[in-house]
């Protein structure tokens, strides 16, 4: 896989916004303001939002995820060459999480455009 199929997954979803805020060629994506997945600069791996630290544990304990440097515990990194199911389902799930803890007017804006 490759950060285009990471990208195009992410720019499909309602509301996502794609900056490099810390310069240097990462892909950060946002909803509503808020980060939701990251490709790093360096690194082959896009950094995605768990449920929590507990989900994040697991994901890393059975592969393919590891944790993700400089965020929080709740989340993971996932290769670029995982399974493109994998990552859609991962991605998705970090967007819901981080939309779903919008305040209801910027949800509602979103779902309308």
């Amino acid at each position: 896989m490759s950060r285009q199929i990471v990208n195009r997954i992410a720019a499909a979803l309602p509301g996502a916004e794609n900056s490099d805020p810390w310069g240097g060629g990462h892909d950060c994506w946002k909803v509503g303001g808020k980060i939701f997945a990251v490709i790093g600069a360096v690194n082959r791996a896009v950094a995605v939002k768990t449920d929590g630290i507990d989900t994040a544990e697991m994901l890393i304990a059975a592969g393919p995820a590891r944790r993700a440097p400089y965020f929080h515990k709740s989340w993971v990194e996932l290769p670029l060459d995982c399974a493109e199911d994998e990552l859609r389902h991962r991605i998705e799930t970090s967007y819901r999480i981080i939309l779903n803890g919008l305040p209801k007017k910027v949800q509602a804006t979103l779902k309308e455009g």
